[in-house]
C-alpha cells in the first residue's frame, strides 16, 4: 500500500511568523505552489500559510508588506506522518476541506502532500 512518503513533494517552503504575508506570497508565486509551512527555530511547524489564509488577509485590507504571518495563518496544522497510507491521508483532506497536509517524524517537517498530487496519483492508478 502506497504511502504519502512515495508522494508528497519533499522541499518543504517554509516561512517564520515574523516574515510578511508579501514574502509568504512571493515564495509561494515564485515556487508555484499553495502553501507554506510556518516554522519556528527552523523546525518547529506552528501554522500553515494557504492561498485561502492569503485571500482572507486581502479581503480584510491587510498590508502584504506590513501584516505578519503570524497574523494571518493557520496555526498548530493537522500534520500526518510519511508512513501514513495515501487513502489515509486523502480521507483526511477531504473530511476537513483540506488541500495541504504537511509530513513531519519527530515534529520535524519531511514535505507536503497536496490535494492536486493525491488527485493525479489516484487517476494514474486508475488508468
Amino acid at each position: 500500500m502506497p504511502t504519502v512518503e512515495d508522494l508528497m513533494t519533499k522541499d518543504v517552503l517554509t516561512v517564520e511568523p515574523s516574515d510578511t504575508i508579501g514574502e509568504a506570497a512571493e515564495k509561494m508565486h515564485d515556487a508555484n505552489v499553495g502553501a507554506v509551512v510556518v516554522v519556528e527555530d527552523m523546525v518547529r511547524i506552528v501554522g500553515i500559510v494557504t492561498e485561502r489564509d492569503l485571500m482572507r488577509a486581502v479581503a480584510h485590507r491587510a498590508r502584504a508588506a506590513e501584516a505578519r504571518v503570524r497574523q494571518w495563518m493557520t496555526e498548530d496544522p493537522l500534520t500526518i506522518e510519511p508512513e501514513t497510507p495515501v487513502e489515509d491521508a486523502a480521507k483526511i483532506m477531504f473530511e476537513n476541506n483540506f488541500r495541504h497536509l504537511p509530513v513531519v517524524k519527530d515534529g520535524r517537517p519531511l514535505g507536503i502532500v497536496s490535494l492536486r498530487v493525491l488527485s493525479r496519483w489516484a487517476f494514474e492508478r486508475s488508468q
